[in-house]
């Protein structure tokens, strides 16, 4: 696997599992809101809690590299 595709599925897994919690939390914190309000609260949140994945050209080497709001810099991912 390409690590493109592998910085783009780790994308898509933090995304998705920051925003099904952060959905459910929310569901269960204010039931009266309406859904959609608690979905788009949700994807926003997400969007700016998730990690970025991007890769990044080192010599002759592509690396993974993974920038979070609760890390300082940037980590590598092997």
């Amino acid at each position: 696997m390409s690590p493109k595709t592998k910085a783009f599925l780790y994308n898509l897994l933090g995304f998705v599992g920051i925003f099904l919690l952060l959905r459910f939390a929310l569901l269960y914190l204010f039931p009266t809101l309406s859904h959609l309000l608690l979905v788009l609260i949700a994807a926003f949140a997400s969007s700016v809690l998730a990690p970025k994945f991007a890769v990044v050209k080192e010599g002759s080497k592509e690396q993974i590299k993974m920038k979070w709001i609760f890390f300082k810099g940037f980590k590598d991912v092997n």
